[in-house]
């Protein structure tokens, strides 16, 4: 019998720099949109049950759309991301708007995950080659065990400016540090800038990089339960603040005496950080579809 893995995918985020909610631009030559392909690749690797991290307000339109082509493929279950969703004693000024941070968009499905799990954005296209990996990891990995499918650093860029990715450093297979940084190609040359405010550094083409997609297991949300208290009472800003997934997989890790791998995919990454980006992402698709990866009509 085959273990079960869940694909989590946040998609609470509104595209600010895109101008809307990326996660239902249609990019398929039949009205697709990028979750469509994550759930396709997702299912070929074996994953057997999603669960969609979104606002309150867009649960009709999600269930409607997304919903209604994927319910009868996996199981689909829908969490909500609310600034109110935390332990008793924290006080979010009612003004913000803007979510607590990715991990704490991973505390929002403590309740309905309690198999191992993979992590991704909802408005990136990863390719199957790292849901294949990814799945392979979980079906090995141990209850306390983690990794970082990494991406190389030129299979991610656009050519529309600089984009955010999180620089990879490891040793022996495992993650030393993940340095997350504003990198861009110009004149063959590529840069980055950590957002820490260290010096920029180049890096090359091969440059292993984050782009959040983390395989994880239920002891994730044991440690969120004990710590995300402690984060948000320590915060001396909560209009701005940020409970970040790589700081809670590295800090989980440490806690349980652990290590991450890092698990190389050789797909390339179409994401929609720009308006312009959405051309590139489109004939992407038309490759894979040329290729044989996926049919013409997706779900026929």
């Amino acid at each position: 019998m085959k273990e079960d893995l869940t694909l989590l995918v946040l998609a609470a985020g509104m595209g600010s720099r895109f101008g809307g909610l990326k996660q239902i631009e249609p990019v398929g030559p039949n009205g697709e949109f990028i979750i469509d392909y994550s759930i396709k690749d997702a299912l070929v690797a074996g994953f057997n049950k999603v669960v969609f991290v979104i606002k309150e307000e867009n649960y009709e339109i999600f269930k409607s759309t997304i919903g209604a082509r994927i319910e009868d493929k996996i199981k689909v279950e829908y969490v909500f991301q609310k600034n109110t969703d935390l332990p008793e004693g924290i006080n979010i000024p009612e003004e913000r708007v803007k979510p607590l941070g990715t991990a704490q968009a991973i505390y929002a499905a403590r309740d309905v995950i309690k198999e191992k799990f993979a992590v991704i954005n909802a408005d990136d296209l990863y390719g199957r080659d790292a849901y294949i990996k990814a799945a392979e990891f979980l079906r090995n990995s141990k209850i306390n065990e983690y990794a970082n499918v990494a991406y190389e650093v030129g299979n991610t860029l656009t050519v529309n400016g600089a984009v955010k990715r999180g620089v990879v450093f490891a040793s022996d297979g495992y993650i030393t540090n993940i340095v997350e940084s504003s990198i861009e190609k110009i004149n063959g040359i590529i840069t980055a800038t950590p957002l820490s405010g260290e010096e920029k550094f180049s890096i090359p083409d091969n440059q292993p990089v984050s782009m959040n997609l983390f395989c994880l297991t239920p002891e994730i949300f044991n440690y969120l339960n004990r710590h995300i208290k402690e984060f948000f009472m320590s915060q001396k800003d909560l209009m701005t603040c940020e409970y970040l997934l790589p700081d809670v997989v590295f800090a989980s890790a440490n806690e349980n005496n652990t290590k991450i791998k890092v698990v190389e995919t050789s797909s390339k990454h179409y994401g929609m950080t720009y308006k312009e980006d959405l051309d590139d992402l489109k004939q992407g698709i038309l490759n894979e579809i040329n290729n044989g990866t996926y049919n013409n009509n997706l779900w026929s």
